[in-house]
């Protein structure tokens, strides 16, 4: 993946990572968030940031990550000021941090400034959510997916009141596998969800499970690196690469640091290590410029290829687990 080249196209979404503070500590966690965490985006950034969108014409989303970005004080002026600039807010959400203490009406907001809502939930069964989240997450969780329905969030129905109130759901294998069919996932999400606890929500978002940071650690553990690698390796679809989400996404750190996505950002990799939001004049000047590739982003090109909004093509003919050896051979 090193030697391929790929270029940025326009920037279309800016994504904040606001900082590393989570309530969890997730197995899969590409950026080891957790509650001992302290780093946050400075104001100084985040009005730079905003700057630079008011500079940059085509800038129609901004994106809020973290760590849970809901637990950074400064995280509703950010939704208020890319609401009256008219953007699309989109809000990563672990689901249970709506449940902290402080957190009460952050529910409420979030419906009032119309924020669509991405939010993990990755299996519809309590065994298999609590052994990649943690204890007790998944029922804290459907408590939180029921209130959020209960603000008119996830309505099937387009023609609703409420519909435009968008609650995504995002799904990640358990182990070292890919996803399987989105579009099977989907229903399966919404058939299960509906019947078992009366929830429902717009569309579900299949994402590989990237290879750094705790997730490689669990597979090193496991001696399952390699073989994972070599799976990601043989799925490879040339059919993903035209929309790779690195080509009209970019990555803000909370230092300033400019990436091409929140992975390389994790991994803090990048052509130029000097290169922050204060180095440049709009996001225009990133267009054209070298996308920095490594073996991790072929996660993000096997099967069905895979972004922080889903698979980016359709499913394409997968490799399973065990029949990597072979394959190899």
């Amino acid at each position: 993946m090193q030697d391929t080249v790929i270029h940025r196209g326009k920037t279309e979404i800016v994504q904040l990572n606001l900082g590393a503070k989570c309530n969890q500590m997730c197995r899969h966690c590409h950026v080891d968030a957790g509650p001992n965490r302290t780093e946050a985006m400075d104001t100084a950034v985040i009005d730079r940031v905003f700057s630079l969108i008011e500079r940059t014409p085509g800038i129609r989303a901004i994106d809020l990550t973290g760590g849970a970005p809901e637990l950074h004080p400064l995280f509703r002026s950010v939704v208020k000021r890319a609401c009256s600039l008219g953007l699309e807010v989109i809000d990563r959400c672990n689901l249970s941090v709506l449940l902290e203490d402080g957190q009460e009406l952050t529910a409420i907001f979030l419906a009032e400034h119309s924020v669509h809502i991405i939010a993990s939930l990755p299996c519809y069964t309590m065994e298999n959510v609590d052994a990649q989240r943690g204890q007790a997450v998944f029922a804290r969780s459907i408590k939180v997916l029921k209130t959020l329905n209960g603000l008119g969030y996830g309505r099937e129905d387009p023609s609703a009141e409420s519909s435009g109130l968008i609650l995504d759901l995002v799904y990640n294998p358990g182990g070292a596998f890919l996803p399987g069919n989105q579009a099977e996932l989907d229903r399966d999400y919404h058939a299960r969800l509906r019947a078992e606890y009366g929830i429902s929500f717009n569309k579900l978002i299949a994402i590989t499970n990237v290879p750094i940071a705790r997730f490689r650690s669990d597979l090193e553990l496991q001696g399952s690196y390699g073989s994972y690698i070599e799976l990601l390796r043989l799925n490879f679809n040339p059919d993903a690469l035209d929309s790779l989400m690195c080509k009209s996404l970019v990555s803000i750190g909370w230092t300033g640091e400019i990436y091409d996505c929140d992975f390389n950002q994790a991994l803090r990799l990048k052509e130029s290590l000097s290169r922050t939001v204060f180095d440049i004049r709009s996001f225009d000047d990133l267009e054209g410029s070298r996308i920095c590739l490594s073996t991790h982003c072929f996660a993000c090109t096997a099967g069905a290829g895979s972004s922080c909004f889903g698979a980016v093509t359709g499913e394409a003919s997968k490799i399973e687990p065990a029949q990597v050896g072979e394959a190899a051979r």
